[in-house]
């Protein structure tokens, strides 16, 4: 098998360093993206997203020739689909899988697959996707025959291979991460195997499509489920007077406990999103991770309802007017040390405020230039850490490097919610307990 060109369709957070990371191995790769800014930006060598490394990467493989973005598809020996699959809203269900972006970029494919080609559905997925998109494809192409209908000796071979990557170190998980390999038929799952060799250091394991989607599926929803314990061990932390953070502590030290580290919610268009798949597909069965959702999807609204309460604290405390308090955010994004704002509880808890608290919301983000537009026309404003520590309220909602680092004093007549623990480590300020 020879891979001598790949195709790349969708140039976002995983299919851009996925294009270059193989690239970066001497083989020719297509990129495809429907947004005409992207695919003029990479051609020029540069990047549209933050990610450690990714810049020099992109601009090594664009200057010698393996690199290459387009709005049209073009023929490959290898398609590789990386697009969004977000949520749609039918009746009363506002998290159905949205799978159009799939099917867009099957049929922006069809045309030009030839036989003997492999393609590879990346983008997270309910179970059954990978079937749709081969039955997409075939009902587009006739003339080819495919593996739900052909079998092994099938002229185009389909697979699913979920991504497992953490943003901020991207690079170096799509190489050595293991990865899940599922085909249609075992010739399928053997050939995509075979391509994810090229530049996979971990092991690639086969099974079929279906597991693999759901593998992806599960992993994210078993986080999500752990995250929602700690979320809701501060919340009753909070009502009882106990200081969530030392009791994690305490409760780690034994040998089969670890529980994770509360926040503002959960973002990010993983662990956010994923369990909501499986949710959608087997409703009255998945009862503890839909009551996982609801309880992270709710933390932002109680870290909203904290600040209201420390406002009125200051307000108390100095005899200022509420026009004239400053609440300022730290963090936008939906983890520390990335610029990703996707499903950002950070990003929902700010806009809330910047929306009661208009012209009077400082926002820190040191991965932004400026402020998503949602924000500034609330009269949000982005400011440094040093101005930040002259508002009234003082809301840690993202650990970036830059906040961990910077020596936050609060003063007597300021207040201040740590939602990640930092204040506390730090020995500055104690997670707000009532009593």
């Amino acid at each position: 098998m020879e891979f001598n060109r790949i195709s790349v369709i969708g140039l976002g957070y995983i299919g851009l360093p996925t294009a270059a990371v193989i690239a970066s191995r001497g083989i020719e790769v297509l990129g495809v993206d429907s947004n005409q800014h992207v695919v003029d930006t990479i051609n020029k060598g540069n990047i549209h997203i933050v990610e450690p490394e990714l810049a020099s990467m992109v601009h090594s493989a664009v200057v010698d020739g393996f690199l290459r973005a387009t709005a049209e598809p073009e023929q490959a020996d290898v398609f590789l689909i990386a697009v969004p699959t977000p949520f749609k809203a039918e009746g009363n269900d506002d998290h159905v899988p949205d799978l159009s972006y799939i099917e867009a970029a099957c049929k922006s494919i069809a045309h030009v697959l030839q036989k003997g080609n492999l393609v590879i559905l990346e983008s997270t997925s309910p179970v059954g996707a990978t079937e749709k998109m081969a039955q997409w494809l075939a009902e587009t192409r006739p003339d080819l025959s495919f593996p739900q209908y052909a079998g092994e000796g099938s002229d185009i071979r389909v697979a699913h291979c979920p991504e497992r990557v953490l943003p901020g170190n991207i690079l170096q998980e799509l190489v050595s991460n293991d990865r899940v390999v599922g085909g249609i038929t075992n010739r399928c799952s053997t050939m995509a195997a075979v391509f994810y060799s090229i530049f996979v250091k971990g092991e690639c394991i086969v099974t079929n499509a279906r597991t693999a989607e759901m593998c992806k599926l599960t992993e994210n929803s078993f986080r999500d489920v752990n995250i929602a314990f700690a979320n809701e061990m501060s919340i009753i932390c909070d009502e009882l007077g106990v200081d969530v953070w030392e009791l994690i502590k305490l409760a780690n030290r034994h040998p089969r406990v670890n529980i994770l580290k509360p926040g503002p919610g959960v973002g990010g268009h993983c662990i956010a999103v994923d369990p909501w798949f499986i949710a959608s597909q087997a409703p009255e069965s998945s009862r503890l991770i839909k009551t996982a959702r609801y309880v992270n999807d709710e933390k932002p609204s109680w870290v909203i309802r904290k600040v209201k309460e420390l406002v009125e604290e200051v307000l108390t405390a100095t005899g200022k007017y509420e026009k004239d308090v400053r609440v300022a955010c730290l963090g936008l994004a939906f983890k520390a040390n990335i610029d990703d704002l996707r499903e950002s509880p950070a990003m929902e808890v700010t806009l809330e405020l910047s929306k009661t608290f208009k012209n009077q919301v400082w926002a820190v983000e040191p991965y932004l230039e400026e402020l998503p537009e949602s924000l500034s026309s609330n009269g949000a404003k982005l400011v440094g850490l040093s101005k930040a520590m002259e508002s009234d309220v003082i809301v840690l909602l993202v650990d970036h490097k830059e906040i961990v680092d910077y020596p936050i004093e609060v003063g007597p007549n300021q207040r201040a919610l740590d939602t990640r623990g930092v204040l506390t480590e730090n020995k500055v300020f104690a997670f707000p307990a009532k009593g």
